[in-house]
């Protein structure tokens, strides 16, 4: 959707200046990440298309800039107060490691099914770590009681001004590195990172007589902006499961929905798919590592949720994946892209069935990664098996090609869902 004019000037508008001290306080904290051309983006937009690898960043994300900058603003009397922070991963790495290099006490409440890698991170960084809840509502609540009851300075992940500066110096270096900037693809959670880029971007080009394209990005499960801006108000929906649970927020925040609002160009989705193939697509072309959240800007732009007009950048805002979900999203990737499948396929239980089919999928030129033969079932008769095959092919053509292949020599194939 194409984001409505705002009306009225942003609460807590920020400044160039602004942003341009939050620049100047982050260096020598934060990482400068590279800029990096795609060709195989740059192939499917029609225009220069740049990856910015904020997921190689300090903590391998792009929280640490707003974590960091907002913790270097508490006065002596805050600090020795110590923070508290609720996160699933990234804000929470951000916080402890910005609270260590400051020398200020951190406690963080996560949710008891973190992943192993980020609860260690976080805990690494020397911050004190709280598992409580299945989602990260229960430490939400406990964070906020906990700075109540014992004075420590909440550090809110995105909806906060200093955050929202913090997370801007990312679209001050953009800005720099690529002068001739037209197109910037973010996705899109709470809403600081997003507010940030294009508030910082947006007053930089304005300064030199430039425009300069903003587009978010969020995953259709989870995606809190559209109705909110046709709404004119932040409002909170019903999320669904989605493996982007980075940008999983229910509620755009109160000061990044007006920003979004008066910054930002237009709000797209994205399927599970299309993300899942997005992540593929930057394992085999761009050899990054990126999580689901990370990746939607490069999902919308595979999906062809954005158009070329110039040279575009999609920030890879982080590569904190578990490994055991990057198995299940790189084999949900194949599957999606058409270069993976598993089949079930009811057989008569006599010899050389299995050969048969064997050698059908050897002329049908698709490769057999695992073979389940059964005679245990639902609906099974006493004469039937079942064998269910795993195959590699090489696309959608190729996959119905297999399909139609085993179907024409009498068999009945049927595809189990991902």
């Amino acid at each position: 959707m194409t984001v409505p004019a705002s009306t009225a000037a942003p609460a807590a508008a920020p400044t160039l200046a602004g942003f341009e001290d939050a620049a100047q306080t982050l260096r020598g904290i934060i990482t400068r990440t590279p800029l990096e051309e795609s060709q195989h983006l740059s192939d499917v937009l029609g225009v220069p298309v740049h990856l910015k690898l904020e997921n190689l960043q300090r903590t391998g994300s792009f929280k640490i800039r707003g974590a960091a900058y907002r913790l270097s603003r508490l006065t002596a009397e805050e600090r020795a107060r110590g923070v508290v922070a609720a996160s699933a991963g990234n804000h929470a790495q951000g916080v402890a490691l910005a609270a260590q290099q400051l020398g200020i006490p951190a406690t963080i409440f996560m949710p008891l099914g973190v992943p192993v890698p980020k609860l260690l991170a976080t805990r690494g960084y020397g911050a004190e770590v709280i598992l409580e809840g299945a989602t990260v509502e229960t430490p939400l609540r406990l964070a906020a009681e906990y700075a109540a009851r014992t004075g420590a300075v909440l550090i809110p992940p995105f909806d906060h001004p200093d955050i929202v500066l913090g997370q801007g110096t990312l679209g001050l270096e953009l800005f720099d590195e690529l002068p001739d900037l037209d197109t910037i693809v973010v996705g899109i959670g709470g809403g600081g990172l997003i507010a940030g880029v294009a508030a910082a971007v947006k007053l930089r080009a304005a300064a030199v007589g430039r425009r300069v394209r903003v587009i978010g990005v969020q995953a259709e499960n989870s995606a809190a902006f559209p109705p909110s801006l046709t709404a004119g108000r932040p409002l909170e929906v019903q999320t669904r499961p989605t493996i982007a649970d980075g940008i999983a927020v229910a509620r755009p925040g109160d000061l990044t929905f007006e920003l979004v609002r008066e910054f930002v160009d237009d709000v797209v989705t994205v399927s599970e798919d299309d993300i899942a193939r997005a992540i593929l697509a930057m394992l085999e072309r761009a050899k990054q590592v990126v999580e689901p959240a990370g990746a939607a800007g490069v999902a919308a732009i595979l999906a062809g949720k954005v158009t070329g007009t110039g040279p575009t950048v999609s920030i890879l805002s982080g590569g904190n994946i578990d490994p055991l979900l990057l198995q299940r999203v790189v084999a949900h990737g194949l599957a999606a892209s058409g270069r993976y499948m598993s089949l079930r396929i009811p057989l008569p239980d006599r010899p050389g069935q299995l050969a048969r089919v064997s050698e059908l999928l050897a002329q049908a030129g698709a490769n057999v990664i695992e073979v389940l033969h059964t005679r245990h079932g639902q609906g099974l008769q006493i004469s039937e098996v079942i064998l269910q095959l795993s195959v590699e092919t090489r696309g959608e053509e190729h996959r119905a090609l297999v399909i139609e292949t085993l179907e024409r020599a009498g068999f009945a194939p049927t595809v189990v869902p991902d």
